[in-house]
């Protein structure tokens, strides 16, 4: 038996632009809704945080996306997606959008779209280009998309999957691993624990603040917005990082995806004793 059933604005994409202009930065989402209510609701919550929808795709005959997540008794989260019409979203989408992505200073990407389309994304933008392999490939994702990538942010699991260890990561590990993956740049999420981050063979842990979650759902979502925040910015990766696991440790003191995400006033008076 659950506690009772809540409905949120969410999605991957949409959580971490919601985060990114949260932040104060002008954000565009390219993706594809259902031609439903939550479709709807997903475009409304997403205009009233300032987030151009010019590219965001009404999909006839498909449902709007969404996860079912359940919340332990500790903040911790498990998901389930139903992409709907996430999976129609298409590298002739991203063609048709190429304008935003030619001009974006940092663009993010995830993996609630189809692969293609996600290389063609990365093919396009000119700018810094982020990879949250989310949700967990089930392989390991391809060379010739990881190679477009200037920084790749995984958790532990998709870490794993990508490089093909299962046990502890420690600095050590994570610099060895990582620097057998394409991309310049990789960012280990480690919930409570912080980050790992590894540029030119060398880690550096970033700590995270010390927090009593209570829904730990967007956390992963806000700490790429935060990420892309800071680049755009000007920050250097290691920065970026710093301010990132702050934003993701602001998000789990409020319930749900979006309503969890923090402006960056928020993110100091959230965090306090």
């Amino acid at each position: 038996m659950g506690g009772d059933l809540h409905r949120y604005p969410g999605g991957k994409g949409a959580n971490q632009a919601v985060a990114a202009a949260r932040l104060g930065r002008s954000v565009a989402m390219i993706g594809r809704l259902g031609n439903d209510e939550g479709g709807a609701i997903l475009r409304a919550a997403l205009e009233s945080d300032a987030v151009d929808t010019s590219h965001l795709l009404t999909t006839d005959g498909a449902p709007n996306g969404v996860a079912l997540i359940s919340v332990d008794s500790g903040g911790d989260n498990a998901i389930v997606v139903s992409p709907g019409a996430n999976a129609r979203l298409s590298p002739a989408d991203i063609m048709a959008a190429s304008a935003v992505l030619a001009t974006a200073t940092v663009t993010l990407l995830q993996l609630e779209v189809p692969l293609e389309t996600v290389e063609a994304a990365a093919n396009t933008a000119a700018g810094t280009v982020i990879l949250n392999p989310a949700p967990a490939p089930p392989e390991p994702l391809p060379d010739s998309l990881l190679r477009n990538i200037d920084v790749l942010v995984p958790n532990q699991t998709e870490f794993a999957t990508l490089t093909g260890h299962h046990g502890p990561i420690d600095a050590t590990v994570a610099a060895e691993l990582a620097g057998l993956l394409p991309s310049p740049a990789v960012v280990i999420t480690l919930g409570a624990q912080g980050a790992l981050v590894v540029v030119n063979g060398v880690a550096t842990r970033v700590k995270a603040p010390a927090v009593e979650p209570v829904d730990t759902t967007a956390a992963g979502d806000s700490f790429c917005g935060a990420l892309a925040d800071a680049l755009v910015g000007g920050a250097s990766i290691v920065e970026a990082a710093e301010w990132a696991v702050r934003v993701g440790a602001a998000t789990t003191q409020r319930q749900g995806a979006q309503p969890s995400l923090p402006t960056r006033d928020e993110v100091e008076s959230l965090l306090r004793p």
